[in-house]
């Protein structure tokens, strides 16, 4: 499986968010996307729902938080998280 991963730790608002939506229009239907932050990324994750992604995000405390997407259709790999 391909993996994009997205480090958008340290950034200001809005950057975080815009290179999210920029890396999810730009993802291939077999590719994951591992996006790394310092918060849950509530709006984004309202997006993903409402667009049919599976998505799971764990919290690494001062590591910051860290979100696998995957596209419509394909699912995520087993780990131990939730996914949504």
């Amino acid at each position: 499986m391909n993996v994009v991963v997205v480090d958008g730790r340290g950034l200001e608002p809005p950057e975080p968010f815009e290179r999210a939506m920029e890396a999810l229009a730009d993802l291939a239907p077999d590719h994951l996307l591992v996006l790394r932050l310092d918060r849950v990324p509530y709006p984004l994750l309202r997006i993903l729902d409402r667009d049919g992604y599976r998505y799971d995000w764990q919290d690494g405390g001062a590591d910051g938080v860290t979100v696998r997407i995957a596209p419509p259709g394909m699912q995520l790999p087993e780990e131990n998280r939730p996914c949504h």
